[in-house]
């Protein structure tokens, strides 16, 4: 499903309260110079001169690859600008930016599901078997509970363990009944609690850039996903 203009139209306006693109700076990358001989041991200069020891021209150092990497920056249709606070399934506390880096492949489901979740944790799946396995490390796959009291960090680690999806690339997460509905709403996830241990809710997959940045969308259980993961593995190249 292409992703709507009017989500996009709710995303830069929801997004642009908390842009955080004035907090980038530009890293100053300084060059190291040192003795070809290593007179001085590891001592190094920040210009190039001559070694007092021995006199020969010191040498550049090659620049710590951190050093080197742009700065990054948060885009203002990023969700990384939400700034709740989510546990994962190893009860660890994150924020999504935590998340950065590598596209991730997003779903709001609930533990306790007899109907639709099942099916999109197989959907989940289903993705994952057509993305090369030398490719598995680069993506993320995250669950989102949309039932926060029920899903614990402990019920969702075992639901990980029990559904095979324990593994480095699947993350799943606890909030805030305040931080899901805030994040449903950016996903144009639309979900109500009918009973105690009863939700309908809507069934999407959605799929970020490393940036953070929604670029499409699957709607429905059981539907053909190749555009989906055309979507991934382009992102992966």
């Amino acid at each position: 499903m292409k992703i709507s203009n009017y989500l996009l139209v709710f995303v830069l306006a929801f997004m642009s309260m908390g842009s955080c693109k004035d907090q980038a700076k530009t890293n100053e990358v300084t060059a190291l110079y040192q003795c070809p001989m290593k007179c001085e041991g590891e001592k190094t200069y920040s210009e190039s001169k001559s070694c007092p020891v021995c006199k020969m021209d010191l040498l550049a150092l090659a620049q710590p690859s951190a050093l080197l990497e742009e700065p990054f920056r948060i885009p203002e249709t990023s969700i990384f600008n939400l700034t709740t606070k989510w546990n994962t399934e190893e009860d660890e506390t994150i924020s999504l930016i935590d998340l950065k880096g590598k596209p991730l492949v997003m779903v709001m489901i609930y533990t306790t599901c007899k109907a639709a979740c099942p099916r999109l944790v197989a959907d989940m799946r289903n993705i994952e078997k057509q993305i090369p396995e030398v490719k598995q490390e680069d993506l993320q796959y995250v669950l989102i509970s949309i039932d926060p009291e029920t899903d614990t960090p402990k019920r969702l680690k075992e639901f990980a363990i029990e559904n095979q999806m324990d593994g480095k690339q699947w993350t799943f997460l606890q909030g805030s009944v305040s931080a899901v509905r805030e994040f449903a709403n950016v996903l144009a996830v639309k979900y109500k609690q009918i009973s105690p241990m009863d939700f309908s809710h809507s069934n999407i997959i959605s799929v970020f850039n490393p940036k953070g940045e929604l670029v499409h969308q699957q709607e429905g259980l059981g539907v053909d996903n190749i555009e989906t993961v055309d979507h991934i593995l382009e992102l992966l190249k």
